[in-house]
Order: C-alpha cells, then structure tokens, then sequence
C-alpha cells in the first residue's frame, strides 16, 4: 500500500511531532503528550489533522443514483445542509465502513469514510452507484477544531460570518468565507466536545493550521488523544470495534439502520435480529489504571465470554477503560469481570456508555 502523505507533513516535521504509520497513512501520534493533547481538548481547544480521511462525492438524486440501497441511514427524509452517521454494509449484513454523508444539494453528496478502507468503499461504490462519483480526497484537506472554546476560536477568525457560524446546529454544515475560498464547515467531531470540521483545498492546507494555531486559545492534537477521547465517549473505531465481521446490530448502533426501505444486507440484519443477537459491543471500567488491550480475553468465573476490540487509560476517569464484544447473556450493567493476556490480569465492571458525561457536545 502507498503511503499517503498529508499536506501537513512538513508542517508536523517542524513541531518535531512523533509519526507513525496506521492503516497505510503517515499521521501524527502525538505532540506534546497524549494526556496532555486530551486534557486540553476537554478544556480547552484543539486542532487535529485528520487529512487522511476520504472524501467522494456522488452525483444525482437519490433513486438516480442508487445511494439510498448503499447505505443504511434514511437520506430521503434529510435536507440540504444536514450530516447523517451510517453505514455501507455487505450482503451479510457487515459493517464495510461507516461513515458521515452530507447533503450539499438535492442532487449532490458528500462522503466522508474512513482512510483504511478508502479503496474497497470506492470499489463497493462503483459496483452499485449508477452517476457519477468523484474521489476528492487528494485535493482535500480536513482539520477538526474540537473543544469547548472552538467556537469561540472560529468565530474570530470568521469576523462578520460569525452569526452563521452561532445558528450552525449539530450535525449540520454550512459553507463559509475563507482565506479567499468558499469553506465547508461541519458541526461535527468525535470527541464528545462542540467541535467543527473544516474542508478545505490542499493548496490552503498549511495556511489554514497556522491560522488556527496562532490563536493561543489552540493547540495540535495527534491520534493518541483522538482515540482516548473517542473512548471515553464509547465511540467505535472501524477496524478495531467494527468490521465486515460485526453488523451494526451487534455493535449497539440499531438506531443508524432504517429499516422502512430496502438496502444492501438489510436482508441477512434482519434474520440476525429474529434470531436473537449472540454477542454486542459493550463497554467496561478497570478496578486499576491498567488499560485493556485489543484481543485480551474476557472472563466470567473462570469462563472465556468476550474479547477486547480496544482499550486505553482514560485521563479523566483515571482508569483503565474498554470495549469488546461479550456474549449477550452476561451483560449487564455492573456485572464484573475479568480481562486476561498471559499473566496479564485485569479486573473490571460491565458500564454504560458513554464513560465520559461531562462534555461540550450539544452546547
């Protein structure tokens, strides 16, 4: 696989950021300390590059097009402006990616999947889509600015647009002014805190993160604080807590699935719930700080019940927390159990998502 080098690259070079390969992307871990990068987005704000996503665009309505049979969210109902969390599955009903469409006309539509999977959700896409699709994710760059003063941080730089930007509701998008060009601007994220997501060309890439940084207010954040905030929140990860092998029913993500029409592997979820769900993703709290681990096995007296899809120490709770996929008989919240590797062994309790309830999402 080809490495796909951010715009940003060079920039990170000079914030001597530690770099790392994941999922074929070069991509910063961290900067200055992932409990550090994570403390400041909960209180603060910081700004990811988070480039490395795809992004394709599907021409045509609905039933031209054929997007609405691809995907398992209902977009007949959405409305020009809005973002709707989904997912593309295969005949079995798994999960090929899930992903975040935009609606940006009534015959135009924006998709943004994750890295890894880019080109099998382009094939998938190909095979079934009937207009025209357009991958524009080498020219597209896309920085998330999360926080509880990200606002705040956008509204001075956006000067008279700033009333837009304050109407901008969740899950939303408009398209704003910016160093001279016309900017998407999303009111999205997957930190738990208000949070926005700006597209922008390639070509204005660097500008842009200087721009965001010079504010004192900000400061960049790598994937190592991505993935303990998005814990915290019980937010999956493709790739590690959902894959082909897992259907949206056994991940707990029902309520992203419309049912009232027909779609690809609607067919093989539908004879799956019937039959009863055997396992679901579920979240659960260290006795320690010890941070379970992807594959750890899960235990119930003695009785192998589950594995951990991922795991970290969470800086706000001060603990270890995790999912994994545990066998639905024995989940219930407060239930302990016990994660185990080698010698490695780890007491824990069954919990509820999310971990974290303190966040500036909605706000």
């Amino acid at each position: 696989m080809n490495l796909k080098l951010t715009p940003l690259f060079r920039e990170h070079e000079k914030l001597k950021a530690k770099m790392d390969a994941f999922a074929g992307w070069l991509m910063p871990i961290q900067y200055t300390g992932i409990v550090n990068e994570h403390y400041w987005t909960r209180q603060s704000c910081s700004l990811f590059d988070t480039c490395h996503m795809g992004e394709l665009i599907i021409h045509g309505d609905l039933r031209e097009s054929n997007l609405d049979k691809v995907v398992t969210q209902d977009l007949e109902s959405m409305e020009i402006g809005k973002c709707s969390y989904g997912f593309m599955l295969n005949e079995q009903g798994g999960i090929i990616d899930d992903l975040v469409i935009y609606k940006l006309a009534q015959d135009k539509w924006m998709l943004v999947v994750n890295a890894g999977p880019l080109t099998k959700d382009e094939a998938h896409l190909r095979k079934y889509i009937k207009t025209e699709l357009e991958n524009i994710s080498e020219n597209t760059v896309k920085l998330d600015l999360q926080g509880p003063l990200s606002r705040e941080v956008l509204k001075s730089i956006l000067d008279a647009q700033s009333e837009k930007l304050e109407e901008l509701r969740y899950y939303h998008f408009d398209y704003f002014s910016l160093l001279g060009e016309k900017t998407l601007i999303s009111r999205t994220g997957y930190t738990g805190e208000l949070g926005y997501e700006l597209y922008v060309s390639s070509d204005k890439a660097e500008a842009l993160w200087q721009l965001l940084l010079a504010d004192e207010r900000v400061k960049p954040a790598g994937l190592g604080a991505r993935d303990t905030l998005r814990l915290e929140m019980g937010y999956p990860l493709y790739g590690e807590d959902i894959t082909e092998d897992t259907t949206p029913l056994e991940a707990g993500l029902e309520r992203f699935v419309d049912f009232k029409r027909e779609f690809i592997g609607k067919a093989a979820l539908l004879s799956q719930k019937k039959a009863g769900v055997k396992r679901k993703l579920t979240c659960f709290r260290a006795n320690s700080r010890r941070a379970p681990r992807h594959n750890y096995k899960i235990y119930v007296d003695g009785q192998e019940i589950g594995f951990v899809t991922s795991g970290t120490f969470s800086p706000s709770l001060s603990c270890g927390i995790g999912m994994g996929y545990i066998e639905t008989d024995y989940i219930k919240p407060g239930k302990k159990i016990i994660i185990r590797e080698g010698k490695i062994e780890i007491e824990a309790v069954i919990t509820e998502r999310p971990f974290y309830r303190e966040g500036s999402l909605r706000k």
